[in-house]
């Protein structure tokens, strides 16, 4: 590994260092080898992973640090939050020359594990290894993982389970909620701290136009909401609920981090709440781009005393025009994907109204989300109407959409298609069987998702098996998952 440590720069106040606790009977769960490639990890190091992901093995370059941040749940304040089982074990270079997190979850209890034990059990850590997985291969920015290792060590959660560590990476642990920890208990340290994650993160605002530090803050606030903005518009794209919004889990450079109960949508149910305890249905589907306007409103909210007393006022209504930015960069991305994964012109002045109709069917009809858009590309139209009980809606649609498509070069927007809508997601039952298997000492199952996963806009006969494909039957309710892990 090539060794590039730069958080143990700042302030000593914003982590705590600490070794981490390894479980004990660590032994291997599944590695991502061409992860480890990317990284740059030597032959030695990849013969150890066992050991480096299991929190036996740290490096001599960087002691490993928990964080501490703060953050608003459920809409709540709920006040100082933290690296609360997880430990940044090393900051290294990629094969780009790009800084990368190494993060171990669930190396014990820290300062900021508050009434948890510091553990992770083997279902979530299944559950985020294999979504991370999944999202990176769909071109959606995301956290990763090197690899997951179990242990005979028991957890207790509803009931005992077996506890399990997991190396995350990510191009950025920051999260929203760093400023809200500063600006509460540190706010001393928010000039240096909002200056480094500049240099760090976005270098690009840092230019000779920028003449005052007000501006170079507006621009890097600026990218920060356009890269959350296209984030979430590649997540409704392909039907993710991420299933717990909170400011402390939202990074700066617009990556996904923190799976809990998330979920791909089975049925087109926007309003599906897929996280048990979110009880008034904050964090549904269709709430994800406005929960997150309010996220980054929140958080411009923050960068308010970077401002020049004499220039506050003025300071304010430019972060408010910054905020601004979100809705149109999330609309643009939001609607070119959409009409891509219908084969339809972006630029046509009927085309979105054209895939609205279409999630509409979607959505009355309780179809398969996924599975819906390949019959589509398939061009499989009688199947859809037969499981349409209001067919005459799908005839209205089809007419306007083949209306559309005629007037275009049907084979560049095929092939459009197929880039945009994938074969296989991450189905909560797949999970549930990788999951049930490696709770016995199994782990083919995650292994062959894992491959599955890799290409998942390519039909795979070889790896796929028909419940990979099938729909959510018609009696059978979409999971709710516990946020315990």
């Amino acid at each position: 590994m090539q060794f590039a440590p730069r958080y143990p720069s700042l302030d000593s106040k914003l982590y705590h260092q600490q070794m981490p606790s390894p479980l004990k009977g660590a032994k291997a769960g599944h590695f991502n080898a061409a992860l480890a490639d990317e990284l740059q990890w030597s032959e030695d190091e990849k013969a150890q992973w066992v050991e480096i992901c299991s929190g036996q093995k740290t490096f001599a370059e960087f002691h490993p640090l928990a964080m501490v941040y703060a953050g608003h749940q459920f809409g709540q304040w709920a006040g100082q939050l933290g690296d609360g089982r997880g430990l940044l074990i090393a900051q290294i270079l990629n094969r780009q020359g790009q800084t990368i997190d190494l993060h171990l979850k669930g190396a014990g209890s820290t300062p900021y594990s508050r009434m948890g034990d510091g553990r992770a059990v083997l279902r979530s850590v299944i559950r985020e290894y294999l979504a991370g997985h999944a999202l990176n291969a769909l071109g959606v920015a995301s956290s990763n993982s090197v690899g997951f290792t179990s242990s005979t060590q028991g957890v207790q959660r509803e009931k005992l389970e077996l506890g399990a560590m997991m190396l995350r990476t990510s191009d950025c642990h920051i999260r929203l909620g760093h400023f809200e920890w500063i600006n509460q208990y540190q706010p001393e340290l928010l000039t240096e701290f909002t200056q480094k994650c500049i240099e760090w993160h976005y270098p690009q605002c840092l230019s000779a136009e920028q003449q005052k530090f007000e501006d170079t803050v507006l621009a890097f606030a600026t990218q920060v909401i356009q890269n959350t903005a296209v984030m979430i518009a590649k997540w409704q794209l392909v039907g993710f609920a991420h299933g717990v919004m909170n400011t402390d889990n939202l990074n700066i450079t617009g990556s996904t981090l923190d799976f809990g109960p998330y979920g791909f949508m089975e049925r087109f149910r926007p309003n599906w709440i897929n996280n048990h305890s979110d009880y008034n249905g904050r964090y549904t589907y269709q709430n994800q781009p406005s929960i997150a306007h309010w996220n980054l409103w929140n958080w411009l909210n923050n960068l308010i005393p970077l401002a020049q007393a004499e220039n506050k006022e003025q300071f304010k209504q430019d972060l408010v025009e910054c905020l601004e930015h979100f809705e149109p960069t999330f609309l643009e991305h939001y609607t070119h994907g959409l009409c891509q994964k219908l084969g339809l012109p972006a630029f046509h002045k009927d085309s979105f109204d054209c895939a609205m109709a279409f999630l509409r069917i979607l959505q009355s009809e309780q179809l398969d989300y996924t599975n819906s858009f390949l019959r589509l590309q398939n061009k499989e139209y009688e199947a859809i109407k037969d499981d349409c009980l209001d067919r005459f809606q799908f005839e209205n649609f089809l007419t306007q959409y083949h209306s559309i498509r005629e007037q275009q070069e049907i084979d560049v927007l095929d092939a459009e298609m197929k880039k945009a809508n994938p074969v296989y997601i991450l189905r909560n039952h797949m999970l549930q069987t990788a999951i049930e298997q490696a709770e016995r000492d199994d782990f083919s199952e995650v292994d062959r998702l894992f491959k599955l996963l890799s290409q998942p806009f390519t039909k795979q006969t070889d790896l796929e098996t028909a419940k990979d494909l099938a729909p959510l039957p018609s009696d059978v309710p979409e999971v709710m998952v516990s946020c315990s892990s």
